[in-house]
């Protein structure tokens, strides 16, 4: 199974937002702390709910051409 990635704008408007990223489905959720770990998805109901910064971590990120993570 492929693992779900996401961009680096979404990222850093979940980080401004409070948000976070369900890796099953890919829907955001808000009210996420940075660290947020397996919350319950609310569209697919899945425990795989992580915050951006977590994500980051996770290396679940495509930082793009011409950028470099920091």
């Amino acid at each position: 199974m492929t693992k779900l990635r996401f961009n680096l704008e979404d990222i850093e408007a979940a980080m401004a937002d409070m948000s976070g990223f369900c890796v099953e489905c890919g829907a955001e959720r808000e009210g996420c702390e940075p660290d947020a770990r397996n919350y319950r998805c609310e569209v697919c109901g899945a425990d795989a709910v992580f915050g951006a910064e977590e994500l980051i971590l996770m290396g679940r990120v495509d930082v793009g051409p011409g950028r470099k993570a920091s």
